[in-house]
């Protein structure tokens, strides 16, 4: 066996989703061979890509069909996480992927939807930071059980710093840390807008593959702050199977799909397509309509990230601050997971298209 042979081997294996071997991309370090013995390292696109287990096997069988079929593979992987970003700007330069959570209208588990996804990246082996942007209705206290608990400061380069808290391994930061509960956040546009722009430029991140943030519902003053303040690498619109739903889903498509904007969309998902009682889990019940979500997705051309079902363990864990993805419920932590893949999936299709061009720009 020899190096050359081990790449020309590994030349027949693609990248599911770039469309390229994973030679020409890259991806293959670190071949090392003594005797039937062959070790190598594959960069993956994110930690938390979904493929891994399809790009070992494919790499296994390469190797062994092609080079030497007793060979004794031990192929490990690293991850350099896709990014558009060169982190030489001035707002979060060590956060490589910015993911707006948007819909266009409330209770939609719009909320639900990112604080999963944030923690299903980081389940992943992704460095996750989630903002909660929602400034009159912040939810990521209650659903991370930090009810109560302030962020401290810290002085970074003679400036004074918000130090994110965090929670499930995930950095939390809401305006629901900073103000009491019981009082009602009344801001005029221009205030709630000033406000996000603090969570960026104020707020120490850090380095993070992906920084989530959970947005109002709607269309308004905060979502051009945001697409203004930084560039967001795409949105994810969140809805349910519902026509109303989906008729205001198209609103929060068409205004980031808007020439003046041209923020990519990363993909919709679908929550609540059905329900499943606990005590029949083969059992789907399509309470608010079935494929609103995949049928919306089609006639956009995005893509389809997957369907979210009603259960209740999702509605519980997030009221007593232990979200879906980190309960014993099989079921919900199963939706997730497929969802943040499809959504990993989709950013880094994204990246590789874009190469370093500006993502979403305000003109």
């Amino acid at each position: 066996m020899t190096k050359e042979k081990v790449l020309e081997a590994l030349g027949n294996v693609q990248e599911p989703d770039l469309g390229k071997d994973i030679v020409t991309l890259g991806m293959v370090k670190d071949i090392e061979i003594e005797g039937n013995y062959i070790s190598l390292t594959v960069v993956l696109t994110t930690p938390a890509c979904p493929m891994k287990d399809l790009i070992k096997n494919a790499c296994i069988n390469a190797i062994k069909l092609l080079v030497n079929k007793d060979a004794v593979v031990n192929l490990k992987f690293t991850a350099n996480t896709s990014s558009t970003r060169k982190g030489e700007e001035l707002l979060l330069p060590k956060v490589k992927n910015i993911i707006a959570v948007v819909s266009g209208k409330g209770g939609v588990g719009k909320s639900t939807i990112a604080a999963n996804l944030a923690l299903a990246l980081s389940e992943g082996g992704a460095s996750v930071g989630l903002m909660d942007a929602d400034i009159y209705g912040p939810s990521v206290p209650i659903m991370f059980g930090v009810r109560g608990e302030r962020p401290k400061m810290m002085d970074l380069n003679g400036k004074g710093v918000i130090v994110p808290l965090e929670r499930y391994g995930i950095k939390l930061m809401s305006i629901g840390l900073l103000v009491d509960e019981k009082n009602a956040v009344v801001w005029r546009g221009p205030m709630a807008s000033s406000a996000i722009k603090q969570f960026v430029s104020d707020v120490n991140w850090g380095e993070l593959d992906y920084l989530v943030i959970d947005m109002p519902p709607g269309t308004g003053d905060i979502h051009l702050t945001l697409v203004q303040t930084v560039p967001v690498t795409g949105v994810i619109v969140v809805t349910t199977p519902q026509d109303v739903a989906l008729a205001d889903a198209k609103k929060g498509i068409a205004m980031f799909g808007q020439a003046q904007l041209k923020v990519p969309v990363i993909g919709l998902v679908e929550n609540m397509s059905y329900f499943t009682p606990a005590e029949l889990p083969e059992n789907k019940y399509y309470i608010f309509g079935k494929d609103g979500g995949k049928r919306l997705a089609q006639e956009y051309d995005i893509p389809f990230l997957g369907q979210v079902p009603l259960v209740q363990n999702i509605r519980e864990g997030g009221d007593i601050g232990v979200p879906a993805m980190i309960s014993d419920d099989e079921i919900s932590k199963k939706a997730f997971a497929e969802f943040a893949g499809n959504a990993v999936r989709s950013i880094a299709m994204l990246n590789a298209n874009i190469g370093m061009a500006k993502v979403a720009e305000v003109v």
